[in-house]
């Protein structure tokens, strides 16, 4: 069996519960070294998000502020917004293992590992919805994510960009939401927060993975990591470099960060 083949097939299918069980299949044949590596694989262009014939897409300046936590719509929207995240992390984590060859074995293992973790957050999230008598899908969707693979296609950029800028702007954002249902808390808020709680745990570890192929792409490349990321930054979000970032300094260091970039993006004078 052909991986390549096989993982593009997963990446590409539009229907969640089927892009799951195929994915589940195919993560086992992996574990089990059923899958080859064949050379002749060329990647696929990336053109659409491969939910873009099931879910209603609009502009993220369109969605849903996500505010009054105790309401069942508050909830929902929370739920929603947070299940398109990591349903969108799957396609990101899944193109991550297939679009890069010829890299070390422990690569494609971090990052289906990787898409494993986000099938298992994204599950958590639709069982809670489910509960609230609604469905993944049921809500509009924005792209952002697709948007930032479609401008990563290169392995230095890619790990630059998602795991070690979006996903880690995400270990604040995770921050953020549970001190508010903190402020909102009710039973089925609990839920959320045990839920956000696991899901912020393990993405420091996606950051971590992030934060390790990144650098080893610059050491590859002979290129500073610290000047490098920057840079990038600056050409896939003019401007962002400029911002004073409030920063989860202790879950940044634990996934590689160091102190001057810590320092550099949030303006301060040290990194404590």
């Amino acid at each position: 069996m052909n991986y390549y083949y096989l993982l593009e097939s997963i990446i590409l299918e539009s229907k969640p519960k089927e892009k799951i069980k195929s994915f589940k299949k195919f993560y086992n044949d992996f574990l089990e070294e059923k899958l080859k590596f064949k050379d002749d694989y060329i990647p696929y262009e990336m053109k659409k998000p491969s939910y873009s014939e099931v879910l209603n897409i609009i502009s993220p300046k369109n969605m849903p502020k996500i505010k009054y936590l105790k309401t069942k719509e508050g909830k929902i929207n929370l739920l929603h917004t947070v299940a398109h995240i990591e349903y969108s992390a799957i396609d990101l984590a899944l193109d991550a293992a297939l679009r890069y060859k010829d890299m070390p074995k422990k690569y494609y293992e971090d990052w289906l590992e990787v898409a494993n973790d986000e099938v298992r957050h994204f599950l958590m999230l639709e069982s809670l919805l489910e509960e609230l008598d609604t469905s993944y899908g049921d809500l509009a969707v924005h792209t952002s994510l697709f948007d930032a693979m479609k401008s990563t296609p290169d392995l230095l950029s890619r790990m630059a960009i998602v795991p070690r800028f979006l996903e880690a702007n995400g270990l604040e954002h995770n921050n953020k939401i549970m001190g508010n249902l903190n402020s909102n808390l009710d039973e089925f808020n609990k839920k959320i927060l045990n839920a956000l709680s696991i899901i912020l745990d393990e993405e420091v570890d996606h950051v971590t993975k992030g934060d390790r192929w990144f650098k080893y792409e610059c050491e590859r490349l002979n290129l500073e990591p610290e000047e490098t990321y920057f840079k990038i930054l600056e050409e896939i979000y003019p401007g962002c470099t400029k911002r004073k970032y409030e920063l989860n300094i202790e879950a940044r260091k634990k996934a590689g960060f160091s102190c001057d970039e810590l320092k550099f993006l949030s303006k301060k004078e040290d990194c404590n």
